[in-house]
């Protein structure tokens, strides 16, 4: 029999805040999960994203290793900040439910990506290297940025928390993913040149819900 999260608990979207988006919400989810499973946090991350992208497709695409919605969920739970790539990301991810800051890369060594000709999302990840490890990072956007990160835990620097790595694109999206899931760190990733801030948004999103639902439930 199949394990169904909402049998076994009360669902809380967070972002719906009047009874007519409670219902869309959860009419949402109920859809989803009949097309694609409910047999857990990793499906429920799935669904997510699906209803973020409104492709069933995707759901066949996220990888998940080393139980990074557990890891997530330890890492709110001690309030670890939580870094992204850009601002359209740290304006998706949920503030309330937990007290974990956001923060972005762009904009944190600015100074750093001209005096090397790197990206601004690179350099912000070299900014702020001290501070990753036991964090999240979240990246959507740039696929520079992943490679960045790996290469900084490639060489010995502690691992962050989790990793939710979807970079879209067709300059090293693929290849920054792929290396991503070699590190053996907990981790969320897209296959190929799909990703972007919907499902990296969603993704982080929905441990942030799980966190709440867990931290209700005493």
């Amino acid at each position: 029999m199949e394990w169904d999260w909402m049998d076994d608990h009360e669902y809380v979207d967070l972002g719906a805040t009047t009874e007519e988006g409670r219902e869309i919400s959860m009419k949402s989810r109920s859809l989803i999960a009949s097309k694609i499973g409910n047999r857990g946090p990793e499906d429920r991350i799935r669904q997510r994203c699906v209803i973020a992208t409104g492709d069933t497709g995707i759901a066949d695409l996220l990888r998940f290793q080393e139980r990074p919605v557990e890891a997530g969920l330890i890492a709110l739970e001690r309030e670890a900040p939580i870094f992204v790539d850009i601002r359209m990301v740290e304006a998706g991810i949920i503030k309330k439910g937990h007290d974990s800051p956001v923060m972005t890369f762009i904009g944190s060594g600015d100074a750093l990506a001209s005096k090397r000709g790197i990206t601004r999302t690179s350099a912000g990840v070299l900014a702020r290297d001290a501070e990753l490890p036991g964090s999240i990072v979240v990246i959507g956007n740039a696929p520079s940025a992943l490679m960045t990160l790996c290469e900084l835990v490639e060489d010995g620097m502690e691992m962050p928390a989790l990793v939710i790595g979807v970079p879209v694109g067709f300059v090293n999206a693929s290849e920054s993913k792929e290396r991503l899931r070699r590190l053996g760190l907990p981790s969320i990733t897209t296959v190929g040149t799909r990703g972007g801030t919907p499902i990296a948004v969603a993704a982080m999103n929905e441990i942030v819900t799980i966190h709440y639902e867990r931290s209700r439930e005493g």
